[in-house]
């Protein structure tokens, strides 16, 4: 139906007389011209309808937005004074002499143009609409172009494509699963793949040796701008290798996406420990893009009589820490008022603050509690100097690495403070095990995760033990965890035990696996990527629903089509399910 791609006409084709198909995205009446804004998933092109060919004339007068056209006409160049150089098309227009309406639309919920903000809900419960918004176009088709050129790296590396099951058992991955009822299997139930973890290992268990799936994992969590219920990994696991070859690997791969789709050259990937990473920056998410990081100073106000600082020096599970803001000190009362009440939010008691207008006139509420020796050598241990102001984290270590990761992020978005565009950095030594919020040990990555130490090692002191594995961090965002994996099943065993999972319960859930380690499994390691935030990264929006052609809400609901929706209470007798009151 169509010779061309509305986006790419250029002057090249001046003179020629084209058919062209698409939406209309603008109709404008100017002083009897008709001009029309055609629109496909390339670009737009303006048609132009002179009022001479009547028929054309008047059936493009009754057109509106949103209507599906198929026009021929010839290619001509614009007046030097009508050049839009905005646009790919916009040095030349289409003369049309034939037009044919293919589908008419009633009026769009909402314009497309650039003129008008739309709200994310009017725009998600209208997906249709808005997947003809270029900008989404654009993001969803380099979503495709991206997960090929994944799929030719690592194949060109020697990985082969391999499927695993979406209907599969429930097992530990640090979430909720979602659960699908059996109808053939009354009373039991599958559950929907956290991620494909114990299938890759099997695979190569099974000497498959170099794998990969762009695999669908579900989890059913408290949703954020940067996570989906129902989202895509890079699944990567490979036999007979260690740490720094999966390093290595997923170094090449995100180097090698950045040049294609960012135009970027990413400089050298650092390497922080998962200790390091929580003294200097409160997270194991660290933006290396904000010259900004915390300074213990436990040391030095342990002494003091402000108990606000002096209490938690004192006690193990606490820090006192500090962060120098240069030329902070020109933050009004109102922005250190609303520091206050954002670190606030997130369980701090408060903000102490000192502003250094010199080092001899500094301004503060805590002056009067801290002696001034003291006070000089916080200001010497972080390097304050005239203009600068310092902000303050005291209580559990827990509240003070939140609630200052969170501040410096917030500060540097609020004043720009990025010193580069992009900023990797691998987090590596996690340590192994971690205690819950009912001071039980649980895995920090999950339970088939390889100790660095030996087995006696970890037995005796499983807090200290630290494992084989790694993050990849990318301005703030993790987009990438991995590990090496246990591959003899005493060390899992043990790793049960340590765990609190017994011999009958790890038999129950992970029996199939263990008989899979009992018959001489490679050692073996892999990595997970996000595609969904990498892409998000790369098409420079700050939301991964705007890389999802059909996402959730916040509420995990899909507002298009109104699911999770109920179901017939003939379907609930075959699968064997019964809806309980929550008032009984």
């Amino acid at each position: 139906m169509r010779d061309i791609y509305c986006g790419q006409i250029t002057k090249d084709f001046i003179g020629k007389k084209l058919s062209l198909c698409g939406w209309i995205h603008r109709r404008r009446d100017h002083g009897g011209i008709i001009f029309i804004d055609l629109r496909d998933y390339t670009g737009i092109v303006q048609l132009v309808f002179n009022p001479d060919q009547r028929n054309n004339f008047e059936i493009a007068d009754h057109c509106r937005n949103e209507f599906v056209l198929r026009v021929v006409g010839e290619v001509s160049s614009r007046s030097s004074d009508t050049i839009n150089k905005n646009m790919k098309t916009g040095e030349i227009e289409v003369c049309v002499e034939e037009i044919e309406v293919l589908s008419k639309s009633e009026t769009p919920a909402f314009p497309l143009d650039d003129f008008q903000d739309v709200g994310e809900e009017a725009r998600l419960k209208n997906r249709i609409l808005d997947l003809r918004r270029p900008e989404v176009n654009e993001r969803l088709i380099s979503r495709s172009k991206i997960t090929s050129f994944i799929r030719s790296f690592l194949e060109e590396d020697g990985f082969n494509e391999f499927e695993t099951p979406i209907l599969t058992k429930a097992t530990p991955e640090g979430a909720r699963d979602y659960v699908v009822p059996s109808r053939l299997n009354n009373g039991e139930f599958y559950a929907l793949p956290q991620s494909p973890q114990l299938f890759k290992q099997m695979l190569m268990i099974g000497g498959l040796e170099k794998y990969y799936q762009i695999a669908r994992c579900f989890r059913d969590e408290d949703l954020r701008a940067d996570r989906q219920p129902e989202f895509t990994q890079i699944d990567i696991e490979a036999s007979f290798v260690n740490e720094e070859a999966i390093l290595d690997l997923t170094t090449r791969l995100v180097s090698d996406l950045f040049k294609e789709f960012a135009n970027c050259s990413l400089q050298e990937f650092e390497t922080l420990t998962y200790e390091n990473a929580i003294r200097k920056f409160g997270c194991d998410k660290p933006d290396l893009r904000i010259p900004l990081f915390l300074e213990d100073i436990k040391s030095l106000v342990k002494d003091q009589e402000f108990k606000v600082f002096s209490d938690p020096a004192n006690d193990e599970n606490s820090r006192v820490v500090a962060l120098r803001i240069p030329n902070g000190a020109k933050f009004t009362r109102a922005k250190i008022d609303e520091y206050t009440n954002f670190v606030a939010k997130l369980g701090a008691k408060g903000l102490a603050y000192i502003k250094i207008n010199t080092l001899d006139d500094m301004q503060s509420p805590i002056l009067k509690f801290i002696e001034g020796e003291c006070t000089s050598a916080i200001v010497k241990q972080v390097n304050a100097t005239e203009g600068d102001l310092i902000f303050f984290g005291a209580g559990t270590s827990d509240v003070v690495n939140l609630s200052m990761s969170s501040l410096i992020k917030k500060i540097a978005e609020d004043h720009n403070l990025y010193v580069k565009d992009w900023a990797p950095v691998w987090i590596v030594d996690f340590p192994m095990f971690e205690r819950n919020s009912e001071g039980n040990l649980t895995s920090l990555h999950h339970p088939f995760t390889l100790p660095k130490s030996k087995i006696e090692d970890f037995i005796n002191s499983p807090e200290s033990s630290l494992a084989h594995a790694y993050d990849l961090v990318l301005n703030g965002y993790e987009i990438g965890g991995g590990s090496l994996r246990v591959n003899e099943i005493n060390i899992q065993r043990e790793i049960f035990n340590i765990l609190g999972i017994s011999e009958d319960e790890a038999e129950e859930k992970f029996g199939f696996f263990l008989r899979s380690l009992a018959i001489g499994a490679p050692p073996h390691g892999g990595i997970a990527l996000g595609l969904d935030r990498i892409v998000m990264l790369l098409t420079n929006t700050s939301n991964i629903r705007d890389v999802i052609a059909f996402p959730k809400t916040q509420s995990a609901a899909c507002i298009l089509t109104d699911a999770p929706s109920n179901i017939s209470n003939e379907q609930m007798l075959e699968l064997g399910i019964k809806i309980l009151d929550e008032d009984k």
